[in-house]
């Protein structure tokens, strides 16, 4: 067996190795029970005070650029839809309710939104304006984001790296060259990362789309979102190569999810 594949094996049995196994939310109606492993040397706080400086730099950023919206109909419409889905992040997961969260709308023709570690928000006016988003298509997305943030998927990423890192520090004592280092670093990228960055899109998908429903917005919004995102996205890698499952795939799991989050939503609505 050749010294590349071996250091491939050898990263997935360090990451396993140096991870705890740890469920970082309750299943919900849409039923997300995956076990994740994170570095044992690496705490939810610490990978959120680091986010939380990022987060900072990004604003101050943005408000040098006279940037950061804090009083268009947008950033207000932001504000209230994140309102109504944080209220519900408890459901998930109970320490949600102390987090440190906070909600900003930067002008940007990005079509992006993105809620960090802890619960930070961040929406680009680029993805209301250019794609014409409703309320409910908002909190499709803005819900998917902060499931993200529930589920510690940054943290899980981190971990994951430091698997990928501790290999290479071996592999060049086991005299692997530079080449076999980068080959095994495609080998498992592929065969971890990727894989679970798939995974990671679907349950934030399956937990946003609950999240939004218990907030009172139409689940069915998800659908006509990702629908508006994949006409905007031409040209985007095939599904084996990108972090996020083809449009064909989201929608097919979530038209399967749809039914187990109406009764909520219709609870929620008042209908």
């Amino acid at each position: 067996m050749s010294k590349v594949f071996i250091l491939s094996g050898l990263a997935a049995a360090l990451l396993l190795a140096g991870c705890q196994a740890v469920n970082t939310t309750s299943g919900g109606a849409v039923g997300v029970e995956r076990k994740q492993y994170m570095f044992s040397m690496l705490s939810t706080e610490q990978v959120n005070q680091m986010y939380a400086q990022s987060y900072q730099q990004t604003l101050s950023e943005a408000s040098s650029k006279g940037a950061l919206d804090s009083s268009s109909g947008n950033a207000k419409r932001v504000a209230a839809v994140a309102k109504r889905l944080i209220a519900q992040a408890p459901v998930f997961r109970a320490d949600a309710a102390s987090w440190d969260w906070q909600v900003n709308l930067i002008k940007s023709d990005d079509l992006n939104a993105n809620c960090g570690p802890g619960g930070k928000i961040i929406v680009y006016s680029g993805l209301i304006e250019k794609l014409n988003l409703t309320d409910d298509e908002l909190a499709a997305v803005m819900g998917h984001e902060i499931a993200h943030a529930l589920r510690e998927h940054g943290r899980e990423a981190m971990s994951k790296a430091y698997g990928v890192q501790m290999a290479n520090q071996i592999g060049a004592a086991l005299g692997v060259g530079q080449g076999g280092l980068q080959v095994a670093n495609l080998g498992v990228e592929y065969l971890m990362t990727l894989p679970n960055s798939r995974s990671n899109e679907n349950e934030a998908d399956l937990i946003g789309l609950e999240l939004a429903a218990r907030a009172g917005y139409n689940p069915n919004a998800a659908l006509s979102l990702w629908e508006k995102m994949a006409k905007a996205s031409n040209g985007a890698p095939p599904e084996f190569l990108s972090t996020h499952p083809s449009s064909s795939t989201r929608m097919a799991n979530l038209q399967a999810a749809i039914p187990k989050v109406m009764p909520l939503y219709q609870q929620a609505a008042g209908k």
